[in-house]
């Protein structure tokens, strides 16, 4: 059934009054940010009313929306409360995100209003992903992005909507067009500064509309919801809008003259509305006072909301940057029994399980399925599942990672493949911008139960490209959590685990291991986020994890041979770390190496070592030894990649070193000689 729009005069003042609502909040934003009430940067609304009143108008309490930085109007629109808004903007507890976002990140759960992004074209992958959950939940919803041209520059724009057609997703893309990315021309950016013409490229219904003219939105608007609820894919919408102001409240708009300003402003939406409803005898000016004067009242209340909110309070800084652990999902069933496989095997085997376990996990990207991964560890997978469970993607991490956010935002329990950790550079900014933030700036309102696989770790000559070990980027990172599967068992259970935490999980599989058989069992080796002692000893506690265990028990073994007890740590879990197990054992062995496959500076091993310098200090009898890859890119030549990366014999000699160390406390001082 089509849909129209019946304009009534009831239903013009109502838009007029919701136009003058974000006019006159943005207005008052404006002296409020010169009276220093509100911080960091502020991007007024003003001139682009009508989009976000016409668009909203036509919206069902069910569709999502996906805003920008720019979001107050779109908020406001969407039905938010103007008190919880702007105390936000104050950065006060009663905030719609609890003060945690500011003027930038607005969030309402109830409302699914997902919240403004400030990475330009950040939005629009999120979007994708929870319209691909609407989809597969086979939901009535349609998730609403809004972005500005400056966004169709991005690699996120192109990516997204590629994704939204290809899989012909139930998602409208509206493209707020008003004609400068911050200081930067339209005509000085784009080739095709037909933007509508840009997203016909990609097969989807696209057309330009007047987004001065709020009839006019909604009415395309009206339309866009009923090709989109038909079935029929995406839609895209480019508004021809105009911003009044600058691009944020430190913009001096050198770049664009008074007068064409001054033009577009004889065509505003508030106005046009106004002469309109006044050249047809639908209004009066005392109408217009009384609303006038009732926004003001608002306005005001508003202002007396935000400045009687509380600032949070410094003892809960730590909120909202993990779930809490009461929220855990339904644990995957296991159905391994004891047997003696490849981790290869024990990876898919963990798939295998997962996918049975829960309709709503799925596995995606890039030639997971009909190719059966780039290293078969999901070879069979498509063939037992089909290929809306194990979901072949192009070649656009940044893309399909963030689709994996927003499917994970709404409800489903995604398992994203990158193909190597080097790739997993292109989606970083979907990963630490977005995946890792959004249950802090959202005030705690939405977490992302994504769960990030990829390969790691060099060794199969594939030069500096495709073998970097870069946990510790991740590791570095809070909202994250990082797990590295060192042996066997691991493999097979960690995912497992990883699907039942409500927060975003990093998974590094080390490409060395993948041949190697081992045995795994019906249960894992412990709790995922705890480190393992793998061999007990007295003398040197050797820490380290993933690809690098079996070597470090090889060292182990050779010193053995000469009188020596080293005690092996599987650190398993590189975020959280579980520092107790570390200090335990070195405040045992009074001695530690650690082995990193990262790059000595920035490793993790240097953390680990600044934990033990901390909590152990008094407890060591020698500095504490590190070996890690060399300072260099990984070369191609078998004999120089094995040069860079640390091997057995660098880590018998550390331990020797450190064993060889005097003592390093006087016994005369009243400390503990451990060497003694």
């Amino acid at each position: 059934m089509t849909n129209r729009l019946h304009v009534n005069r009831q239903h013009l003042l109502e838009q007029l009054r919701q136009m003058l609502r974000i006019r006159r909040f943005e207005e008052k934003c404006a002296e409020l940010y010169a009276a220093e009430k509100i911080r960091g940067f502020l991007h007024l609304y003003i001139g682009e009313e009508a989009i976000a009143v016409g668009v909203m108008s036509a919206l069902s309490p069910d569709d999502q929306i996906v805003a920008t930085y720019r979001e107050h109007g779109h908020a406001l629109a969407r039905g938010m409360e103007m008190g919880s808004i702007l105390a936000e903007m104050y950065g006060r507890s009663n905030g719609c995100s609890r003060g945690r976002g500011g003027s930038m990140h607005l969030f309402d759960k109830q409302r699914h209003f997902y919240g403004g992004n400030a990475i330009v074209g950040g939005g629009l992958p999120l979007a994708t992903g929870l319209a691909m959950a609407n989809k597969k939940m086979q939901r009535d919803a349609v998730a609403v992005c809004f972005f500005g041209e400056g966004a169709v520059a991005e690699g996120e724009f192109h990516e997204s909507l590629n994704l939204a057609a290809l899989w012909q997703l139930p998602v409208l893309f509206i493209c707020e067009n008003n004609r400068y990315a911050m200081g930067t021309a339209l005509n000085l950016s784009e080739s095709e500064t037909n933007i509508a013409r840009k997203a016909q490229s990609y097969g989807i219904n696209a057309v330009q509309v007047d987004g001065m003219n709020v009839v006019d939105t909604e009415a395309a608007t009206i339309k866009a919801l009923d090709y989109i609820r038909q079935g029929n894919g995406p839609y895209f919408l480019e508004c021809q809008t105009y911003r009044f102001r600058g691009h944020s409240s430190f913009d001096a708009q050198l770049y664009r003259d008074k007068a064409e300003i001054a033009l577009w402003e004889e065509k505003g939406p508030v106005k046009r509305l106004i002469e309109w409803l006044q050249k047809n005898s639908h209004f009066q000016d005392q109408e217009l006072v009384a609303m006038e004067a009732e926004i003001a009242q608002e306005i005001e209340m508003a202002i007396n909301v935000a400045e009687a909110g509380a600032q949070e309070p410094v003892e809960n800084l730590g909120q909202f940057v993990y779930s809490d652990p009461s929220h855990s999902l339904a644990p995957i069933i296991n159905t391994q029994q004891d047997a003696e496989i490849t981790y290869r095997e024990a990876l898919r085997y963990g798939l295998s399980d997962a996918l049975n376990s829960d309709p709503r996990i799925f596995l995606m990207g890039e030639d997971v399925g009909h190719y059966g991964g780039c290293y078969a560890v999901s070879k069979g997978l498509i063939g037992e599942f089909g290929p809306d469970r194990v979901i072949d993607t192009p070649l656009c991490e940044s893309g399909f990672v963030g689709v994996g956010i927003g499917a994970a935002l709404g409800g489903m329990r995604p398992i994203v493949e990158v193909m190597t950790v080097n790739f997993s550079l292109l989606a970083m900014d979907q990963i630490i911008n977005s995946a890792a933030t959004l249950l802090h700036m959202s005030g705690g309102q939405f977490n992302v139960p994504l769960v990030i696989r990829m390969a790691c770790g060099a060794g199969k000559q594939l030069a500096a490209q495709h073998s970097h070990s870069w946990e510790n980027f991740y590791a570095h990172v809070p909202g994250l959590k990082v797990l590295s599967p060192a042996t066997h068992n691991d493999a097979r259970h960690m995912l497992g685990f990883a699907l039942t935490d409500p927060d975003p999980v990093l998974i590094f599989e080390h490409v060395m291991l993948l041949n190697d058989s081992g045995p795994v069992s019906e249960r894992p080796d412990g709790p995922i986020d705890k480190a393992l002692i793998r061999r007990e000893g007295t003398d040197i506690s050797l820490i380290t994890y993933g690809g690098s265990l079996a070597k470090v028990h090889q060292a182990a073994e050779a010193l053995s041979q000469e009188g020596i007890s080293a005690e092996v740590i599987d650190l398993r879990s590189l975020r959280p770390l579980d520092s107790q197990t570390i200090v335990a054992s070195v405040s045992k062995t009074h001695r530690a190496v650690i082995i990193d496959e990262g790059w000595y500076t920035g490793s993790l091993a240097g953390e680990i070592s600044a934990i033990i310098m901390e909590q152990a200090f008094w407890h060591l009898d020698a500095p504490v030894g590190r070996v890690c890859s060399q300072e260099v890119p990984i070369p191609y030549p078998q004999h120089l990649e094995q040069a860079a990366i640390p091997q057995a014999q660098q880590i018998i000699a550390a331990a020797k070193e450190a064993l060889a160390m005097p003592p390093t406390w006087n016994s005369k001082t009243g400390n503990p000689n451990h060497g003694q």
